[in-house]
């Protein structure tokens, strides 16, 4: 039996606040992987980005996220994580992969700038191609589908209800 929870979505779909009151409500450990990126590599996502590249930035994710041992976790992926097969292939078998679904205009909203957020995207691809490449690889590595648009407790209790 799968006893962790692994969410996904783009940045601004709250799986950092909902990974949170999860873990909380549940008494599990919390894992935000961009969290733990930082902490490793001893510098911001972004500086990772500025520094290295994207394509280095999603690599180094990767690698992070194979090695997460999962035991009564919620882990908060990063947006981009879905562009790893073999890590989503790791977090699917410990753990059930809900995607926080939300529409992109909230997403817009939500995350103003993505100037400083070290977001891996393709310098020539804009926040909506990225967004709109995306949902269909969320949708593809996900167990479940919640929909984050109206607020936290309404998104958790969902997720809740699903276990």
């Amino acid at each position: 039996m799968k006893n962790s929870i692994s969410l996904i979505g783009m940045a601004g779909a709250g799986k950092s606040s909902v990974g949170k009151d999860l873990a909380n409500k549940l008494d599990f450990k919390l894992i935000d992987s961009d969290a733990l990126i930082e902490s490793q590599y001893g510098k911001s996502l972004q500086n990772i980005l500025d520094d290295e590249g994207y394509i280095k930035l999603r690599e180094i994710e990767n690698l992070v996220l194979k090695n997460i041992h999962f035991n009564k976790t919620i882990l908060s992926t990063g947006g981009s994580a879905v562009y790893s097969d073999e890590a989503m292939q790791h977090i699917q078998q410990n753990s059930k992969v809900i995607f926080l679904e939300v529409p992109f205009d909230q997403i817009l909203e939500r995350v103003p700038s993505f100037l400083n957020r070290g977001f891996a995207k393709s310098p020539t691809q804009s926040i909506e191609d990225a967004f709109l490449e995306r949902q269909g690889l969320y949708k593809e590595y996900s167990h479940y589908t919640v929909s984050n648009t109206k607020d936290l407790h309404s998104c958790v209790s969902e997720i809740l209800k699903l276990l």
